[in-house]
């Protein structure tokens, strides 16, 4: 399986000048495949292995071969087979090459003395980065090592050079922290899942206001409501008070008719009757 780890780096001597068939990427970076490198005349001046466990991750059709077989010789083959490209200013690392297997990815460069860096790394992690890795290792290593490169026997700089190798090992092993591009994604990855709950919680909202808004018009309707009623109550209690002191006014008046109206009429005949009594004794 692929992943993003870095595997190890290595230096080499170019012996001489190869040039093999490749293609390039969008970005001017020739890629080869390793199918088609046979070796070549290169001298491994460095190693460090950063991973330390490359026997796990070798096998047929992976990038080391054999288990049996040196990842060490299995790069250069690599390298020899298919040389960097020309690089017309010295003292700089340039014409990088990506070589991928099933598994695994060789980045290398060369300046213009024939000092070679290469890094293996999986397929996942960021060839962008690996160049990057290359071209700030280049400086410091050519300065303090340019002079033993040109005549060292092989792998005899690896235990000179392990702390400087080591160094930049562990500062690239997390491309994300690095990779200014990995990090701009991650960023924008970060503003959009901000943004989209931004936009949930704002959706969120609407959908409230909007409850809000629907229950507010049920209240105000049925207040309306509620007032209609009360004003056609008002009205009903008016008529039935207005009935009520009618019946009640009669039926005073009526009483008083039925009481008064006798006494009156009994009053009237004594008065008459007093009248005629006092005609007969006069």
């Amino acid at each position: 399986m692929s992943d993003n780890k870095l595997r190890c780096i290595l230096v080499y001597r170019l012996e001489g000048s190869k040039t093999a068939s490749s293609s390039e990427s969008g970005d001017g970076i020739a890629l080869s495949n390793l199918s088609h490198a046979p070796g070549g005349p290169v001298t491994l001046l460095a190693k460090y292995d950063h991973a330390s466990d490359y026997d796990g991750h070798a096998g047929s059709g992976g990038l080391y071969g054999d288990k049996e077989k040196d990842y060490a010789s299995a790069v250069g083959m690599v390298v020899g087979g298919d040389p960097p490209g020309s690089v017309s200013e010295e003292g700089t690392i340039g014409g990088f090459k990506i070589v991928e297997s099933d598994m695994h990815q060789v980045v290398f460069g060369a300046d213009s003395d024939g000092l070679c860096l290469a890094v293996v790394t999986g397929l996942k992690y960021p060839s962008r980065t690996a160049i990057q890795m290359l071209t700030e290792l280049h400086p410091p290593y050519s300065e303090e090592f340019s002079l033993h490169a040109r005549s060292a026997t092989t792998n005899a700089l690896s235990k000179k050079s392990k702390t400087l190798l080591k160094q930049y090992c562990k500062k690239y092993d997390d491309s994300s922290k690095v990779d200014k591009a990995s990090a701009l994604n991650s960023k924008v990855e970060g503003v959009k899942v901000q943004m989209q709950d931004n936009i949930a919680a704002m959706l969120q909202n609407t959908e409230q206001a909007e409850s809000l808004a629907e229950r507010s018009n049920q209240l105000n309707e049925q207040a309306n409501v509620f007032q209609k009623k009360s004003k056609d109550l008002r009205k009903q209690m008016r008529c039935k008070n207005i009935k009520m002191t009618i019946i009640l006014v009669s039926l005073v008046v009526g009483i008083l008719i039925i009481v008064l109206v006798p006494l009156i009429m009994k009053a009237k005949k004594a008065a008459e009757g007093g009248r005629m009594l006092r005609g007969l004794l006069e």
